[in-house]
C-alpha cells in the first residue's frame, strides 16, 4: 500500500443507483464562464449528516466550507431550514426546500462499521426538479474523516459544475515564523483549506520554492545550507528522506518537475553571471542545457502535455514571458506588456498562463492566453507574487503581503477575480504549490 493510502485514506466507493434520475434544468445548472465579470452563487442547502455525534456535523461543515470558498455555492443558513432530515434515504420534502430557495439539497449520514471503519454517505437533490442527483457512499479510517469531506465537497461540485473539484488537495509551502530579520523557513504542508499542517523541515536551513512531483509523493524545492550556495532537492513525503537534484558548482533555483515526473527543470548560474535553463533526468542525472544567452533565463514550468516550457527572460532588456519547445527550440517572446514579468506557470487545463507582474509601484497576478493574447489582472497591491493553479485549472493561490505588514500570507483567487480568498495557515506563508488530483 502506497503513502497516499495509508498516510490520507483508504476508501471504497459505491454509487447509489440513480433510477429515473433527470438532467439538472438549465436554470440549476452551474456553468462556469471564466469571461463572465460576476457569476451568481446556486443556493445549497447542506444538512448535518446523521451520526449519533459530532462527526456528521463537522463532515458536513467542511463541505459547506469548501463549497462556499469556490465562490459558485452559496450554503443556506440551517437557521432557515424547515424540515429536520430524519431518514437521509428517503426523498425530502421538497416543498420546505424551495421555499427557501435551496435549490440543491444535501443530506447524508456517518455511521462505524464492525472493523472500526466509518462509512459516509450523502445524496444530492435538485428540489425544484424533484430528483435525486447523485448518491455515493464512502469508507475511510476514522482519522481521515476531513478527507471524506473533501470527496464529498468534490462529488457534489463535478455533479454541479461538470468540472473536477480540487478540495481534496494539499498545498506545500514555506512557514514563516519569528522578529524581522531573525525569521524562520520552514517547509510544510496542509490540506487546500489550511487543516492538518505537518511541518517537513526544522528550520535549520533557508527553504524555498517547493513543488509536487505529479504523483504528490514527493516534492522539489530550493535550500541553503550553511555558507554553501542553494541547490536542489528531492524530498519523499513518506520517510521524508532528502537527496541532492544536482552537483552544478554554482548556484541553482526555481525547480519543477517534468509532467511525467521524470525529469526536474531548473536555472543555472554560471560562473560569468549568466543564467540559462537546464533539465536534469532524474534516473540517469544526465542534463540538458535549453538556453544559452548572456541574460537571466529562470522560472521555467512545463505545459501539462510536456511539449512547451513556458520561462521568464531579460535578454530584450526587461523581464518578460516566452515559450519554447520542451527541447529548447523555438524560442518566442509571448508578453509584451508595460513592466516586468515572473513566475509565469502553465495552467493544468492548458488553456492559460498564470504570472506575477509588476509595474506602476505595485504587483499583480494575471493569466493570458498561451499565445500572450487577451491579458488580465485577476488582483494587485503592494506585493503579490508566487500563483500555482489548483489542479482543475480554476482557482490560483499566491502570497499577499500588505505594506509595513509583519509578513505575507497566503490566498486565493478564481478566474473571475472576484472571490479573493484568505486561506489560514499557522504563521506567514509564501511560496504555495497545490498538489495535482489524487487518481
Amino acid at each position: 500500500m502506497n503513502v497516499l493510502s495509508r498516510f490520507l485514506i483508504a476508501f471504497a466507493v459505491f454509487v447509489t443507483g440513480l433510477t429515473g434520475v433527470a438532467v439538472l434544468p438549465a436554470r440549476a445548472l452551474v456553468e462556469i464562464d471564466i469571461n463572465k465579470g460576476n457569476i451568481e452563487p446556486l443556493p445549497i442547502a447542506v444538512t448535518d449528516f446523521l451520526s449519533g455525534g459530532q462527526i456528521g456535523t463537522d463532515i458536513s461543515s467542511v463541505v459547506a466550507a469548501d463549497l462556499r470558498r469556490s465562490g459558485l455555492f452559496a450554503p443556506v443558513d440551517k437557521a432557515a431550514f424547515i424540515e429536520k432530515i430524519s431518514n437521509p434515504d428517503a426523498a425530502p420534502r421538497f416543498e420546505d426546500w424551495k421555499v427557501i430557495n435551496a435549490q440543491t439539497l444535501v443530506t447524508g449520514r456517518v455511521s462505524q462499521e464492525p472493523d472500526g471503519r466509518l462509512k459516509a454517505e450523502f445524496r444530492l437533490w435538485d428540489t425544484f426538479a424533484g430528483q435525486q442527483l447523485a448518491g455515493q457512499q464512502f469508507f475511510a479510517n476514522r482519522a481521515n474523516w476531513r478527507r471524506v469531506a473533501h470527496i464529498i465537497a468534490d462529488a457534489i461540485y463535478e455533479r454541479l459544475t461538470g468540472e473536477k473539484g480540487y478540495f481534496d488537495t494539499r498545498i506545500v509551502f514555506i512557514d514563516e515564523s519569528g522578529a524581522r530579520g531573525q525569521t524562520t523557513k520552514r517547509l510544510a504542508i496542509m490540506d487546500q483549506d489550511g487543516a492538518n499542517v505537518r511541518y517537513l523541515t526544522n528550520g535549520e536551513d533557508l527553504v524555498l520554492t517547493p513543488r509536487f512531483s505529479p504523483s504528490r509523493q514527493e516534492i522539489t524545492y530550493m535550500s541553503y545550507v550553511g555558507k554553501e550556495p542553494p541547490r536542489v532537492y528531492l524530498l519523499q513525503l513518506e520517510t521524508g528522506q532528502r537527496e541532492l537534484v544536482s552537483n552544478f558548482p554554482g548556484m541553482t533555483f526555481a525547480p519543477r518537475f517534468s509532467p511525467d515526473g521524470q525529469k526536474v527543470i531548473m536555472s543555472f548560474v554560471r560562473d560569468d553571471g549568466d543564467t540559462n535553463i537546464y533539465t536534469m533526468d532524474l534516473r540517469s542525472r544526465t542534463t540538458q542545457r535549453l538556453t544559452s544567452t548572456n541574460a537571466i533565463d529562470t522560472s521555467p514550468s512545463y505545459s501539462p502535455d510536456g511539449s512547451k516550457i513556458v520561462f521568464t527572460s531579460d535578454r530584450g532588456g526587461r523581464a518578460q514571458i516566452y515559450v519554447m519547445n520542451a527541447n529548447g527550440s523555438g524560442q518566442k517572446r509571448i508578453s509584451f506588456g508595460n513592466g516586468a514579468y515572473s513566475t509565469p506557470v502553465w495552467s493544468p487545463r492548458g488553456d492559460l498562463i498564470a504570472f506575477t507582474k509588476q509595474s506602476g509601484g505595485q504587483f499583480s497576478i494575471g493569466v493570458m492566453r498561451t499565445d500572450g493574447k487577451r491579458e488580465r489582472i485577476l488582483v494587485s497591491g503592494f506585493l503579490v507574487e508566487g500563483p500555482t493553479w489548483a489542479p482543475n485549472g480554476r482557482v490560483l493561490m499566491y502570497f499577499r503581503q500588505e505594506r509595513g505588514a509583519g509578513g505575507p500570507k497566503l490566498h486565493s483567487i478564481d478566474l473571475t477575480g472576484r472571490n479573493e480568498q484568505r486561506v489560514e495557515s499557522p504563521n506567514f506563508g509564501s511560496d504555495p504549490a497545490w498538489s495535482p488530483l489524487l487518481e
